[in-house]
């Protein structure tokens, strides 16, 4: 069993950054991947950006590309979404998510969920 901790959501003007967080029980070895998803208001869930733990590559989904970075910091087990460029249509409850054994962004890849935390992007 896997546990996900988010963390680092809030409000920020259209432009700005913001940097979340995603703690996981256990080690890299639990999991195959680990990704971020996000879900708005009346929308479907949304895949974002997925990361291997055998070699730590990175998938982002097209809406997101060149203004959104996954890593990782593997002694402490946590993953980290940097969202650049902020805009209102990234505003959403982003989770975090893990995968005994693939990497696709969808979310029926994925075993394990946190709880998510919000984001929001507006002036």
């Amino acid at each position: 069993q896997v546990q996900l901790v988010e963390s680092g959501g809030g409000l920020v003007q259209p432009g700005g950054s913001l940097r979340l967080s995603c703690a996981a029980s256990g080690s890299t070895s639990d999991y195959y991947s680990i990704a971020w998803f996000r879900q708005a208001p009346g929308k479907a869930r949304e895949g974002v950006s997925s990361l291997t733990s055998s070699d730590g590559r990175v998938y982002y989904g097209d809406s997101v590309k060149g203004r959104f970075f996954m890593s990782r910091d593997i002694a402490a087990n946590t993953v980290y979404l940097q969202m650049n460029s902020l805009k209102p249509e990234d505003t959403a409850i982003y989770y975090c998510a893990a995968s005994k054994y693939g990497w696709h962004l969808s979310d029926t890849v994925y075993d394990y969920w946190g709880r998510g935390t919000q984001v929001t992007v507006s002036s």
